[in-house]
């Protein structure tokens, strides 16, 4: 499969949607386009080919194929955009150069993450040889399973003695605090649920989720912070609470053969079924909800990781523009009547490259914000009432800079990036990011290596969340996502620790 992938994901599957008929202009956007979306096709494609899982990167790169890639090659096929571009064509031209550029940066901070000092190439070298030898003294499959158990492969003779040494232990999830996490999500979900009228309310439509939350006063009035709250701790709290029982079922026999652990489990996922199901929930929420259990199911699949790429890809383009059935009821629910599978492309969800455009000629207009936007993300939890300043989401700032109806509008990370900190801090802030996403890549690879890795690695359930949530992230406004963020971050903090907790096996 690798021939048709490669030639397809940069090459075909381009020229297809160039050979559509379209009134777009074939200009120097038109052409810039193309070459940006075979770049990002042809980095997909190594993505899904590369000898070991790299979630962070794979997904930044499928983000990137679709989002800013095929989807605006098809826009500017047609001649038609989801969102209008008020400025000059000179801004999407420069919008489309910046995104080729920031995603060569990521590549370049991918690339620079392989190198290490060599005061550390020492140090693991040390820990190599320390590992062969500790290994021979002890010998027998039985000491290779609990080296495995303690920390991963390869470098895990060389975190006993860490351990030892008092230095740095994998972190593992405490099982005792686990038990607490799930009652609270059991707890919150349940708020969420009286507060919105009941179960039935959550197989309606979003449009009776949003009704029910301004009818509890959660909602309204200018201020979202109520039903952030109450939504995100009655969702992220089940979904984490989920992770870690499939993170446990999927590799411990013990917990598999407990009636205690099974029923929890049960529980768990009916409970998710309610309140993380993709009716009541935005589209790329639910995305996220599927690649963190697919991901923390199958920890070492690559089989699954690349079919999961190449088929997210066709689902992103095919049906992804059609996921929103269930945002209206019925009498306000538009169906879409096409006769090109271009169309949807152009009609909705896909407006990153053109709200990077308009970013670029808001900054023309009022000039950069110098980190403001970064400081609201940082400090989201601040109310307005201290901060009368704090900055809104930066797409809904833009939009109503615009002068649009809607403002509900994406703000891509490079937009992020560049409406504070400019091209040059852009470049950089994509470094870094390609940089830190190549870090983490590897630090699971290293986790997940072997035949057994503990059912508890805290890493193992923490990537795939990261890596589905991404695209949220990488789609932005990031003020609008850090919520989220937040609620699972101080879960994953309070069930962390470094010790193994030996009450129960393979727990």
């Amino acid at each position: 499969m690798s021939v048709p992938l490669v030639l397809g994901l940069p090459l075909l599957l381009p020229l297809v949607v160039m050979n559509q008929p379209g009134g777009g202009a074939r200009d120097t956007a038109y052409w810039l386009q193309a070459g940006l979306t075979a770049y990002c096709g042809a980095r997909l494609s190594a993505m899904i080919l590369a000898r070991r899982r790299k979630l962070l990167q794979a997904t930044f790169w499928m983000f990137c194929y679709m989002a800013m890639g095929v989807a605006p090659l098809a826009q500017a096929v047609l001649g038609r955009v989801p969102t209008p571009v008020v400025g000059p064509r000179e801004d999407l031209v420069l919008a489309i150069a910046l995104v080729l550029f920031g995603c060569c940066a990521f590549d370049l901070g991918a690339l620079l993450a392989r190198f290490r000092p060599p005061w550390r190439r020492r140090e693991a070298e040390e820990e190599r040889d320390f590992g062969r030898a500790e290994t021979g003294e002890a010998g027998g499959p039985g000491e290779a399973g609990r080296t495995s158990d303690a920390g991963g492969a390869g470098g895990s003779a060389g975190d006993r003695r860490q351990g030892r040494e008092g230095g740095d232990r994998p972190r593992l999830v405490h099982r005792r605090r686990v038990h607490l996490l799930t009652l609270a999500a059991f707890a919150a979900a349940a708020l969420l649920v009286m507060r919105l009228g009941g179960p039935a309310v959550f197989f309606s439509s979003r449009q009776e989720i949003t009704a029910g939350l301004e009818d509890a006063g959660l909602s309204g009035n200018g201020s979202e912070a109520g039903q952030a709250f109450v939504r995100g701790f009655g969702t992220v709290l089940p979904l984490i609470a989920l992770l870690v029982y499939v993170r446990r079922l999927a590799t411990s026999r013990h917990a598999r053969r407990s009636w205690s652990t099974v029923a929890v489990f049960g529980a768990l996922f009916c409970l998710n079924v309610v309140v993380n199901n993709p009716i009541s929930n935005p589209r790329y929420w639910f995305l996220t909800v599927m690649f963190a259990l697919l991901f923390t199911a199958f920890p070492v699949s690559a089989a699954l990781y690349r079919m999961s790429l190449t088929l997210g890809v066709v689902v992103a383009l095919l049906l992804f523009p059609f996921a929103d059935a269930f945002r209206y009821d019925d009498n306000n629910t538009r169906p879409i009547e096409t006769t090109s599978f271009l169309e949807p492309l152009a009609l909705k969800d896909y407006d990153q490259i053109g709200m990077f455009a308009n970013t670029i000629t808001y900054v023309e207009s009022t000039g950069h914000t110098y980190g403001n936007q970064l400081a609201g993300c940082v400090l989201f939890a601040v109310p307005r009432s201290v901060w009368e300043g704090k900055p809104v989401d930066t797409g809904v700032m833009v939009g109503q800079w615009m002068g649009t109806r809607n403002t509900n509008l994406s703000s891509p990370v490079w937009a992020e990036l560049y409406i504070d900190f400019g091209a040059v801090g852009m470049t950089a802030g994509m470094g870094l990011l390609g940089y830190a996403a190549a870090r983490f890549d590897r630090r699971v690879a290293r986790a997940s290596a072997g035949r057994r890795s503990h059912p508890g690695r805290l890493l193992l359930i923490t990537a795939p969340l990261i890596a589905g949530y991404s695209f949220i992230l990488l789609r932005g406004p990031l003020l609008q996502a850090t919520g989220r963020v937040a609620i699972a971050a101080m879960c994953l903090l309070f069930i962390t620790t470094r010790r193994a907790d030996r009450a129960v096996p393979g727990s």
